[in-house]
């Protein structure tokens, strides 16, 4: 059965992508936003689920290091997993919004985990002021968006990708979603199972399986638009997510309850951080502003470098 969940599972995270991506790209055409916009915003808050109610659970029960954890391993399989993964199969191109306002947000908000680190605690005040602050700042993306930066249709695509109705399209961003929540909860199941069955440890469980469980709709949603040549989706999901579970899923998790640090070291929050950065850096290697495949697999490299480390010790 554990098998059958995990085939299943895949399958559904899929299926999923595949059908998010074609209404999240239908919705931005309707409308005449930016790709990027509709990441940063749909695809980001709804692929983050996973992660909200995983955090939001534990503060209920008193487990704030695993949901401040759950958010940290979180972005960092984001960051490096995700992106890197994507850069293997696109380059990403890096627009001169994504260098001047996102990406250094990014920066700011992981500096902003790195001082509730110090803290030691994201108590109910933090908590409630992040969730403010998130709310402005994808008010602002929204307002900053211009039309003329949509993607405009080609005449050559199918008809069929710009002329679907408005349920249609609202079906098919919801039913996508569903389909990676469910579909990344079944194949989490089955592989934890999986996982104990061969005797791997519990702290090694929830390093690399939870948090990279949590965040299977990330990856499947961003790899299934790169291959689709919708780069600025992926961009906006990983970067919208990044932004959306440090200040909305800490946010709205440590106004329920106030959440500790526990056993999450200042060392993997310089990692969320260091990630960010990197990112940035990115944008300005070879006079070029995209993450290429060398910088992807440099960032899977960290990453796996990281995990190693995170065992050992």
């Amino acid at each position: 059965m554990d098998i059958v969940f995990l085939i299943l599972g895949l399958a559904a995270i899929l299926a999923g992508a595949n059908f998010l991506t074609d209404g999240a790209s239908a919705l931005a055409k309707r409308f005449r936003i930016p790709e990027f916009i509709v990441g940063l915003t749909v695809v980001a808050v709804g692929t983050s689920t996973p992660e909200l109610v995983i955090s939001v659970l534990s503060a209920l029960k008193g487990q704030g290091d695993m949901a401040i954890g759950n958010v940290v391993g979180s972005n960092l399989f984001n960051t490096f997993v995700i992106l890197g993964v994507c850069a293997l199969v696109a380059p990403l191109a890096l627009t001169r919004e994504n260098i001047r306002r996102d990406i250094p947000v990014g920066v700011a908000v992981a500096l902003l985990l790195l001082a509730c680190g110090y803290y030691g605690a994201v108590v109910r005040p933090m908590g409630i002021a992040m969730t403010v602050l998130y709310v402005v700042l994808l008010w602002y993306a929204v307002r900053a968006a211009r039309p003329d930066d949509a993607v405009p249709v080609s005449p050559r695509e199918p008809r069929h990708e710009h002329s679907r109705s408005l349920w249609l399209v609202v079906l098919m961003i919801v039913g996508g979603l569903a389909a990676l929540v469910g579909g990344g909860e079944a194949f989490l199941h089955g592989a934890t199972s999986v996982a104990r069955r061969l005797g791997v440890s519990e702290s090694v469980i929830a390093i690399t399986l939870v948090a990279g469980g949590t965040s299977l709709p990330e990856l499947a949603s961003s790899v299934v638009s790169v291959v689709k040549g919708r780069a600025e989706l992926a961009l906006g999901n990983v970067i919208g997510s990044n932004t959306a579970n440090i200040l909305l899923i800490l946010g709205v998790s440590s106004s329920v309850r106030p959440l500790s640090m526990g056993t999450i070291t200042l060392t993997d929050i310089y990692m969320v951080l260091a990630g960010a950065v990197l990112l940035f850096v990115a944008a300005f290697t070879f006079r070029r502003r995209a993450l290429d495949r060398w910088e992807g697999a440099i960032f899977l490299c960290i990453y796996a470098a990281y995990i190693i480390w995170l065992i050992k010790h």
